[in-house]
């Protein structure tokens, strides 16, 4: 507030001018009434009760089709109006019944306070906050993914419904978690293409799928982002904003884009938000084959596509792609941009307009895209509380069924790395539990990026408490740990029955904008967890909240700690879920969704080479648990129970014939491959059809209940830099004490045993491929 201003005035009154301290408190009384008041109802449009002329404009007439509705509305817009629904502030015509609106809104893990979209208030106070995605990608659970989404909209709806929220919401976060450092991680379903595209379309479903079964209804609309090869932030310098991703045609369709492609062909997603890099050469937001040509063309995007905030302004001053703002804003509309995070659009379109860049009717898709998603989220329907979600409000929000889908989450996710036997433990045989670390206490450290107020947090020492008697020292004042209280620490593990160790990271460490430089525990939490676990009378549990892994080799090999948990960011209730696990409540069934590399690998790697296959010329160890060649701190998938499964095969081809046409090329010619499309692919399995069943036996051998995630994967053939394996499918199951039971997967030949070559083409490799389900091996030929 500015020194002129009259309130700083009026605050500079001497004690004795009641009248004027009166007056004041009278002013912000009016204002915050008023501004409750304000925020009581939606913003929408078509409000005919209030206005019955607007009941004459055919976009207000909901009998018919949306794709009428768009055009008529289109049609009444003069250039500057058309303009103004660029941006993401959309101004509003007031002449038409149009108010304006706000498109940024953001739910990562539950409805958030990020963009400028959704605020809470003494009405709704604050929101279910799951997991952030990392952990709840570790659960490798399809429904959670969609049921969490579900939760998410239902809240969202019923913020909207009383003023506090919007209805476009640009989430989720799909790109793959290529390297350790990437301080953005954590907002990601990790490094599998298969497991982050299941991510995709399941919580993308969760969000817009209505009650009433219509596909071109929307609950809420959602976004995927950030499209695409986008995974540098702030590294060494080398910042987004200007990063140029140097990408193989090969690696595009192998890694970066199937999240995408499934976000639009099975989730039916109402945005693609295009990123602040380059891709070879050429800003996302400003190339016309990226969002046009795949994008719209071959994915057939049912909505809009939305730059990152500022983009088109990154491309131009930071990027230097284009000489002008009018050219920076016709490249990017030319290219299929819809709508500009920002303002940019708004300022410089009329210009690029006069200037003869760009035409009227390239704005006039664009906005039609807009207003398409707009019409399906029944924004110009009229009063939403007349509508299908115009029941929800406050009091849907924060349900405690919704909290414990939070807390459930959490328990699904936790990995359990590392059990020497002590876990889970008993609380009858503990007296004291000595709970150490700077992440020991933490609130909104739980909640990660990207979050939003919570309904309430229950901290891991909380939770730990409220099952045994515990003692507690941060030992560091933060996770920086720049100075660490070993002395104190020591002394306490030194007396108690079990020390856990709740250490890791926050978005001081990772963050938007913040990639690591190394993978050690930051600052002196490895001295701390040494030095307590030397000291400790009783076995050492370690608890590690962060998104991405850490080169833990010590603490794996040091024999005084007994257990590792990692648990993510893992919400609102992270306490609840920890303690669950630790005490044997819940049996732990997380699986590592990214690979923990050792230190060796970020020294020798760097972060700015996108290529995922290793190169032996150069000695580059390649990428992700598909490619990479060296050694592991932790495998993708690793993840412990307190049971013991085991896996037998049932049913699985030995031999697979793919019928040729007469005239095919490899009739008459060596062929180590296929093209994975055409007749041989659905006339495949000695003439059986284009997939076969794999059946898989698994049995509980322990005495205890458990759920079990089962992971088929493939080795193909050694073509085209095929990965060293690649995941097939997964599927949860529950099994209690001695228990067996049969999991089916279905495998598409061309689609799932196929492999990507140099150009981006599908291949089906000829010869051996090599089905694993944990240690069960079974070997599987293709042959024409």
């Amino acid at each position: 507030m500015g020194s002129s201003s009259p309130l700083t005035r009026r605050n500079r009154a001497p004690p004795s001018s009641v009248s004027s301290v009166y007056l004041i408190f009278l002013c912000f009384f009016l204002y915050f009434l008023n501004f409750s008041n304000a925020q009581s109802s939606p913003v929408f449009a078509c409000d005919v009760a209030a206005n019955p002329s607007l009941a004459a404009y055919g976009f207000c007439n909901t009998v018919l089709k949306i794709e009428y509705r768009v055009a008529d509305l289109v049609a009444r817009l003069t250039l500057q109006e058309k303009i103004g629904f660029l941006v993401s502030k959309a101004n509003g015509v007031t002449r038409l019944g149009i108010p304006t609106y706000e498109w940024w809104s953001e739910a990562l893990h539950g409805v958030s306070y990020i963009g400028p979209g959704t605020h809470f208030s003494s009405q709704v106070p604050g929101a279910t906050s799951f997991p952030q995605v990392i952990l709840t990608a570790a659960s490798f659970n399809v429904s959670l993914f969609q049921a969490i989404g579900k939760v998410v909209s239902t809240e969202a709806r019923a913020m909207y419904n009383v003023g506090l929220a919007g209805l476009t919401y640009w989430s989720p976060n799909v790109n793959i978690f290529r390297d350790p450092r990437w301080g953005r991680g954590q907002e990601t379903p990790g490094e599998d293409p298969l497991l982050a595209s299941k991510y995709a379309s399941g919580y993308v479903k969760g969000l817009q799928e209505t009650d009433g079964g219509d596909s071109n209804r929307l609950k809420v609309a959602a976004c995927c982002k950030h499209y695409t090869a986008y995974d540098v932030d702030n590294w060494k310098g080398v910042e987004r904003y200007s990063f140029n991703a140097v990408v193989t045609q090969q690696d595009m369709d192998d890694t970066y884009q199937p999240p995408f492609k499934s976000c639009v062909v099975d989730g039916n997603v109402a945005s693609v938000m295009c990123s602040y890099n380059q891709v070879n050469g050429k800003p996302t937001c400003a190339d016309p084959d990226l969002l046009s040509g795949v994008i719209r063309g071959e994915w057939k995007l049912n909505g809009y596509i939305v730059s990152d905030c500022d983009s088109v302004d990154v491309l131009y001053k930071n990027q230097h792609y284009t000489k002008t703002p009018a050219e920076a804003a016709a490249i990017s509309i030319l290219a299929g941009l819809d709508l500009n995070c920002g303002s940019f659009l708004g300022q410089h379109t009329e210009e690029a307009v006069k200037s003869g860049l760009v035409n009227e009717a390239a704005i006039d898709k664009a906005i039609s895209n807009n207003f398409l998603t707009l019409m399906r989220l029944g924004f110009f329907d009229g009063n939403p509380k007349n509508q299908i979600y115009g029941g929800l409000g406050p009091t849907d929000v924060c349900t405690s069924a919704n909290q414990e889908l939070a807390a459930d989450a959490a328990r699904q996710g936790i990995v359990l790395l590392k059990n020497t036997g002590c876990l889970p433990l008993s609380p009858k045989s503990i007296k004291t539990l000595a709970v150490i670390g700077p992440n020991a206490n933490v609130t909104k450290t739980m909640i990660g990026n990207y979050e939003g107020t919570p309904c309430k947090y229950t901290t891991p020492l909380q939770g730990l408490a409220g099952t045994v008697s515990t003692t507690y020292l941060p030992g560091c004042s933060n996770v920086a740990c720049a100075v660490a209280d070993v002395a104190g620490a020591t002394k306490l593990a030194a007396t108690a029955d079990v020390s856990v160790l709740v250490i890791g990271a926050d978005q001081s460490i990772e963050a938007e904008s913040r990639d690591r430089v190394d993978l050690h525990l930051p600052g002196q939490q490895q001295e701390l967890v040494i030095q307590v676990a030397k000291a400790a009378k009783g076995p050492v549990l370690l608890v590690i909240m962060s998104g991405g892994g850490f080169d833990i080799t010590f603490a794996k090999n040091d024999p005084k700690i007994a257990g590792i948990l990692w648990v993510g960011y893992p919400g609102e209730a992270g306490g609840i879920a920890i303690a669950d696990i630790i005490f044997g409540r819940y049996n732990p069934s997380g699986k590592l969704p990214m690979t923990w590399y050792p230190q060796s690998y970020v020294e020798k790697v760097p972060m700015t080479i996108m290529n995922m296959r290793p190169d032996k010329a150069s000695g580059y160890p390649g990428r992700t648990y598909r490619f990479y060649t060296g050694e592991t701190v932790y495998a993708f998938g690793d993840g412990l129970s307190y049971t013991k499964f085991s896996h037998t095969l049932v049913k699985a081809p030995s031999l697979v014939s793919l019928g040729l046409e007469e005239n095919h090329v490899c009739r008459s010619s060596e062929c180590q491959s296929l093209d994975a499309i055409g007749p041989h692919c659905e006339n495949a399995v000695s003439g059986g059809g284009s997939a076969f069943e794999v059946h898989i036996k698994v049995r509980n051998g322990g005495d205890r209940e458990g759920i079990h995630t089962v992971f088929l994967f493939t080795t193909p053939p050694a073509i085209h830099g095929s990965p060293r394996k690649h995941l097939v499918g997964f599927e949860k199951i529950r099994l209690g004490k001695r228990e067996e039971a049969v999991v089916r997967f279905k495998v598409e030949i061309c689609k799932d045993l196929s492999v990507v070559d140099e150009i981006g083409k599908r291949k089906i490799g000829l010869g051996k491929h090599l089905l694993h389900v944990g240690d069960l091996k079974h070997s599987l030929s293709i042959r024409i």
